[in-house]
Parts: structure tokens; C-alpha cells; sequence
């Protein structure tokens, strides 16, 4: 008895260290390639605590920005020098996700416990920005991965406390250009740090490059059934099909999102264009659909879930050779887009687009008439 008692007790410590680890960070991020060359890359959003009421922003030309420091706004100042079109978090100017008229992309991805930003230096305050600005500065700024890495050489990225979660934001980065080249920014140790990212795939904690090493677990997967094997005269054979898929991790932590997200991009179907694309982008993301309450902010300290249906925000793809957004929510799984090449960036501010004008399903009634 006292044996079966302790059994459960384990057993019961051990679900609850799994949820634990599995309510810690849960956004996904993929890039994939069409036959013709086109770059189409896109990301879900996710967050359990509280609905984050992002809104497509649309920035100008010529908007003047300024970095923000433990101090305030006495950061960086810099212009943008193109257009952007993101989505924004907490109705303010803080974009998780976009790209510019080039066709760059860039997506901000939770990094808690594993983000470590330079020491705060006024004297150095015109050369500092803070996590929420990563975003906007890389797109206002550049068009190529080349161009970013040189130009972040020269800025100083520290933490500062985001009141909505009462901590400085853990975050890193994955910058796309339209050839499909991408790489992973992190600041680790006080050091902003790149790697390359071949494979076009991002989860969250830990390090890019520890993913990259956990991946040689998996060296065996693959989308060919297992063959029948012959034992003691029997002849056993998988019971149906993905057994080649057989030891893929099933759970919500950023290593095992990170490994299904590889498995499910290099298995995916060929496509001939970017338009073709786009769907097997949102095809390969739902996969990472996740049940509310099962994301980073879920940790019931503070948690405002009315309204809210799921713990995936939004889904994006970016067409980057077209120059296309196409979205749904967690209202609406209607695909919407917005067309840059059809935007005037001459505007003098920032502005916006409601994502849900409706927070329901978009359903049409097809019966037939009597």
C-alpha cells in the first residue's frame, strides 16, 4: 500500500511538472520555400493570461521612433526608412511580428529564462533600445539579414519591465528576407548573438543553438513507414500509417514543438508558387494550436481569459515576394489579408486595422433550397 501510494504520489508530481513546463512559452514560427523561389514565412501567437488585442499597424515612411530605456524614452532615435505593416501587442506600438515594403519579415518570440540583455549604461542611452523595439527598428531600418547583423553591431539592447507582466520582456528574434536566408538573434550573457537558421524553424527556451543540437535525437525520423518485420515466424507489420514518425515528441514544450515543427516542414508537400505556399504554411501551423490556459502567461497569477477561445492568438503568413499578409484568429478562422503593394506609406502616423470586426466565426450557410 504505502508503495502504491508513493507511486501515485510521483506520478502526480511528475503530470504537474509536465504541465508546468508545458504552460511556459508555446509560439511557433516556419518558413518554407516554393519551386519557383518565393518565401513564405509565418508564426502562431500565443498567449493564455490575457488577450493581447493585437491590431494589424501600418508605419510610415519617415516615422520618427525613439528607444526605450530603464530611463524612459531617452533611447535611440531613428526614422523609418520603410514602410511596415505588423501586429501589435496591448493596442500599443509595439510589433511581435511583421515586414516591410522589401519584403524583410521579422517575429519577436518569448525567451524567458534564457534572454540575457546588456547592462544599462545612460551615458550610452542614444545607442539603446530594449526588446519591444526589435521589431520595429529591424524593419524600419534594413532589407537583407547582412544588413541587420552589421546594424545591430552598434546598438546596446537592454532589459526593461513590461507592466502588463511586471518583468522586463524575454524575448529573441528570426529575421527573413525574401531569398528565404534567415537567421536567430539572441542576447545571451550580455551579448547579442546570431545563428544561422537553415532549417527556417523557431520555438522558444532554450538557446537556438542547444535546439539545433537536440535535434541529433531524432536523426531516425522520417516519413517512410516502417518495414514488416519477420519474428519466431510471425510476420509483424505497423498498424497504419506515419510509423515512420514514431518517437516524434507530442507535448507543448518549446524542444518538442521546435523538433515537429522541423519534421513537418521538411516532409511538407511541394508547392509551385507563393500563393500555393500560404496554404501549406496555416496547414503546418495548426498543428500548434493550442487549448486555453496551455500557453506562456498561464501561470494563474494573473490570468483575464474572458472572451478569449483559445490560447492561440492569431495565425500569420508572410508572402514575401508578393508582399502579402494573410491572417485568422481565435475567432475567426477566416483567412484575411492585407496587400502591402497597396498601402500608402506616405502617411503621416501610425495606423491601424481592427483584426476581428467581428469576434465570431465567419460561417456560410450552404444547404440547399426545398
Amino acid at each position: 500500500m504505502f508503495r502504491r501510494k508513493c507511486t501515485d504520489w510521483l506520478m502526480g508530481t511528475l503530470l504537474l511538472v509536465m504541465l508546468c513546463f508545458a504552460s511556459a512559452e508555446a509560439c511557433t514560427g516556419v518558413r518554407l520555400m516554393a519551386e519557383d523561389g518565393s518565401c513564405v514565412y509565418g508564426r502562431s501567437m500565443e498567449w493564455g493570461a490575457f488577450d493581447l488585442k493585437s491590431r494589424v499597424a501600418i508605419v510610415p515612411r519617415g516615422y520618427a521612433f525613439r528607444g526605450l530605456t530603464p530611463e524612459g524614452y531617452n533611447g535611440k532615435a531613428w526614422e523609418s526608412l520603410y514602410g511596415v505593416v505588423g501586429l501589435d501587442m496591448l493596442e500599443k506600438d509595439v510589433l511581435s511580428d511583421g515586414m516591410n515594403e522589401k519584403g524583410l519579415t521579422v517575429g519577436m518570440f518569448y525567451h524567458p529564462g534564457t534572454a540575457g540583455y546588456m547592462p544599462y549604461d545612460s551615458s550610452k542611452a542614444q545607442e539603446t533600445i530594449t526588446a519591444a523595439d526589435v521589431v520595429a527598428y529591424i524593419l524600419s531600418q534594413y532589407t537583407t539579414v547582412d544588413e541587420v547583423k552589421k546594424g545591430l553591431e552598434a546598438v546596446r539592447l537592454v532589459a526593461v519591465v513590461e507592466e502588463a507582466i511586471e518583468k522586463p520582456l524575454d524575448a529573441h528574434w528570426v529575421v527573413t528576407e525574401p531569398s528565404g536566408s534567415s537567421v536567430v538573434i539572441e542576447c545571451l550573457n550580455g551579448k547579442i548573438c546570431f545563428f544561422d537558421n537553415p532549417l527556417g524553424v523557431i520555438t522558444n527556451s532554450p538557446s537556438y543553438d542547444w535546439h539545433m543540437t537536440n535535434l541529433r535525437n531524432y536523426v531516425k525520423l522520417t516519413s517512410d513507414a516502417e518495414p514488416s518485420k519477420e519474428i519466431e515466424g510471425l510476420e509483424l507489420g505497423p498498424l497504419g500509417g506515419g510509423s515512420g514518425m514514431i518517437g516524434l515528441p507530442g507535448d507543448f514544450t518549446p524542444p518538442s514543438r521546435f523538433v515537429r515543427a522541423f519534421a513537418w516542414t521538411q516532409t511538407a508537400r511541394p508547392t509551385k508558387d507563393s500563393n500555393e505556399t500560404v496554404y501549406e504554411v496555416f496547414r503546418i501551423l495548426d498543428n500548434f494550436n493550442l487549448p486555453l490556459g496551455s500557453a506562456e502567461g498561464s501561470d494563474r497569477e494573473k490570468v483575464e481569459q474572458k472572451g478569449m477561445r483559445s490560447s492561440t492568438l492569431w495565425t500569420t503568413a508572410w508572402d514575401q515576394n508578393e508582399h502579402k499578409l494573410y491572417f485568422h484568429t481565435q475567432h475567426n478562422r477566416r483567412v484575411r489579408k492585407v496587400d502591402l503593394n497597396r498601402l500608402d506609406f506616405s502617411k503621416k502616423k501610425i495606423w491601424y486595422i481592427t483584426l476581428d470586426i467581428k469576434k465570431e466565426q465567419d460561417v456560410k450557410d450552404i444547404t440547399p433550397s426545398v
